[in-house]
């Protein structure tokens, strides 16, 4: 007499999904199981730790090897911490509904134990399972995995519980039956085909950032003149793109503005903070985020106001590097500027009033620009390049790029 098995039922991870391709899906996944399904990558390059894993956290990291890079001694590697303190911050509510983390892209080696079928009709919505140790590994996403599990691993390091992490879910999307070749093509076409944001363009729409609140401030409380109607700067402000065209009907782009209040802020020393963010750690000493908007906003705005008619008619005024001249400039105006000649605010627009601001090659070239045979000017060289050059030209009307910015 023989007794009958039971029948064979399915085990492992249940995901609820939706397919959007017949191998690839996309859903949820509560983050105690997320970190289960993908081991840390930090742990998978520790050879040490490694040696005395499970093995199917050695075949997991063997797997990992054939589609992913290295985190250890890395840009990438470094960013963990950084990432999981943003990540910390957005869980506990600190940066209340301004965060987001991407979607992680998985590729599981092999093909799901299971697909059950659709639990509402006409939906596409279902489970999937994943058997026990098959290898599923982030292709795009990694640095937030790592940052996930360092979070997990020691919580109270970051300002956050065991049960806000519990109650955390993450997006990914699920790629399966797909070979080696396929998932390192996604990880290429994820990480290479997209055009990646220029930094200072990024940092232009970072709203924690001191620089971009501050240029946000300015442009609200400037009110000018434009085709017959008065309109606060923030409509002539470009937000989007680095560099403004002669299609768009804005005047300066925010990066610029930018890059005006950091050297405003700082001085010199903000033509290396110009692709930086700025946070209140960041700012001088002795200086608190109220008093650097008190002084600046009107400072800066009153510049801006006098000078929009350059502004408007496209004039060198609007680039970068003319812009970084002037915020050094302005630093001397600012009660915390601690090297250099203290100028008023009155000193300060007649240093401003005679500087010729036309694009042309005989002021500029050679302090903010470079011309071509033709007499062209180029001012791509950027505020790092040219932005000293042109606050000398500016402070120093007796040398000669002092003259030369004014016509004499």
């Amino acid at each position: 007499m023989t007794i009958a098995m039971p029948t064979a039922a399915v085990e492992g991870i249940q995901l609820t999904v939706t397919a959007f391709r017949p191998d690839a899906v996309i859903g949820t996944i509560g983050l105690p199981t997320l970190l289960q399904l993908v081991p840390s990558p930090k742990t998978e390059e520790d050879k040490r730790a490694l040696k005395y894993a499970s093995g199917s956290v050695r075949r997991h990291a063997e797997v990992r090897a054939l589609v992913q890079r290295m985190l250890k001694s890395t840009q990438k590697g470094r960013n963990v911490s950084a990432y999981a303190s943003y990540i910390a911050g957005g869980v506990s509510g600190g940066h209340g509904a301004a965060w987001s983390t991407p979607p992680i892209t998985l590729w599981l080696d092999g093909r799901p134990g299971s697909v059950g079928d659709e639990l509402v009709a006409g939906s596409g919505i279902c489970r999937i399972t994943v058997l026990p140790g098959s290898p599923v590994v982030a292709i795009d996403g990694e640095t937030q995995v790592a940052a996930w599990h360092e979070l997990y691993d020691a919580p109270e390091r970051f300002g956050v519980t065991f049960e806000q992490l519990s109650r955390v879910r993450v997006p990914f999307e699920l790629y399966f039956g797909l070979s080696v070749q396929d998932a390192r093509q996604i990880f290429y076409d994820r990480n290479v085909e997209g055009v990646p944001v220029a930094k200072n363009l990024a940092m232009s729409m970072d709203q924690r950032d001191i620089g971009t609140q501050l240029a946000h401030r300015i442009a609200e409380s400037v009110k000018v003149e434009h085709d017959g109607r008065i309109v606060p700067l923030t409509k002539l402000v470009q937000t989007r793109k680095r560099q403004l065209t002669k299609a768009d009907p804005e005047v300066v782009t925010l990066s610029a503005l930018r890059v005006l209040v950091i050297t405003a802020l700082h001085g010199r020393a903000g033509l290396a903070l110009s692709s930086s963010t700025v946070h209140d750690a960041d700012l001088p000493d002795g200086i608190g985020a109220e008093q650097a908007e008190r002084e600046l906003v009107p400072l800066l705005a009153h510049l801006i106001a006098g000078l929009f008619p350059h502004f408007a008619a496209r004039d060198a005024v609007s680039a970068p590097a003319v812009l970084a001249g002037i915020g050094i400039a302005a630093h001397q105006a600012t009660s915390w500027a601690a090297t250099g000649t203290r100028l008023s605010q009155d000193e300060l627009a007649r240093l401003l009033e005679p500087v010729r601001f036309e694009r042309e090659a005989r002021f500029w070239d050679g302090i903010a620009a470079s011309a071509n045979a033709s007499g062209v000017l180029n001012f791509g060289g950027g505020a790092k390049d040219s932005g000293g050059r042109v606050a000398d030209a500016i402070l120093g009307p007796d040398t000669d790029h002092g003259r030369r910015i004014r016509g004499w």
